[in-house]
């Protein structure tokens, strides 16, 4: 219960709650959201972003599809 009453008590120090209700909370999630694609985009792990991975699949789920149609 002591948690639930300072996350409770967190949530109403957030400004605008009797003009936005929950929609106040709105732009958090896009900084949240903007943040994390920035992450997505330059942060490297290892050597390679998740960027570099998701357009190399890409290519190769293409590839492999123009394999199969050749067949």
């Amino acid at each position: 219960m002591l948690k639930s009453r300072r996350v409770r008590r967190l949530l109403q120090l957030m400004p605008g709650k009797q003009r936005f209700g929950v929609y106040r909370f709105l732009p958090v999630f896009f900084l949240l959201g903007g943040a994390m694609e920035w992450f997505m985009i330059n942060v490297r792990i290892g050597k390679e972003t998740f960027y570099d991975v998701y357009r190399r699949k890409r290519s190769e789920r293409q590839y492999e599809a123009r394999m199969e149609k050749k067949e």
